[in-house]
């Protein structure tokens, strides 16, 4: 049997190509990096600064999407499994770049909410530098959630997933995120 083309499977799901991919189609590997490979680098450039690293990392992502797509059990969505991947291999990157990631305490008082709400002031901010600067002197963990939730979309279940963290490690990272920004927004007189 001829395997499709390419163009063929742009249709498909993230998830049907990945079982073709664990069947080892190349095409279909072709198709989910056509699919993917734009989020996953925007998420890897966020996290490393660096275009080259971030080049690496995706090509090391897809190169992992190769050898172990059959491990994708489906209890998530595709684009979370690969972000995931993507996560682990950043901080990889990072702990060679000799840079640590800060643990913090789980403060389960904070409320389960997932939506952008809290951060209104972002929202409503016209100058576009003073976000990018603010999202820059977040720590990498803050700007990971930041950049999860409200770039990529994804559920607060799904970047605890993704980070490898407790759903309650995710809240309050975004809810420290949400206060730095606000402060730091203010601080540049962009938030009113």
């Amino acid at each position: 049997m001829n395997e499709p083309d390419a163009t063929s499977t742009d249709a498909e799901s993230a998830e049907a190509l990945l079982e073709r991919i664990a069947a080892g189609s190349e095409a279909a590997l072709e198709a989910f990096y056509r699919l993917t490979h734009q989020r996953v680098y925007a998420f890897t450039l966020k996290r490393v600064g660096d275009p080259a690293m971030a080049a690496d990392i995706l090509n090391d992502v897809m190169l992992q999407v190769w050898h172990h797509a059959g491990r994708f059990e489906g209890r998530s969505r595709a684009m979370t499994w690969v972000l995931g991947i993507a996560h682990h291999k950043v901080m990889d990157a990072l702990r060679r770049r000799g840079r640590e990631d800060r643990h913090e305490e789980l403060d389960e008082s904070i409320p389960d909410e997932d939506s952008a709400g809290g951060i209104d002031a972002v929202a409503g901010v016209e100058d576009a530098s003073a976000v990018r600067r603010c999202l820059e002197k977040l720590s990498d963990a803050h700007r990971t959630v930041v950049h999860l939730a409200f770039f990529e979309d994804l559920s607060y279940a799904e970047i605890a997933d993704i980070a490898g963290c407790p759903l309650g490690t995710v809240k309050t990272r975004m809810m420290h995120a949400k206060n730095a920004l606000k402060r730091c927004l203010q601080t540049l007189g962009a938030a009113g």
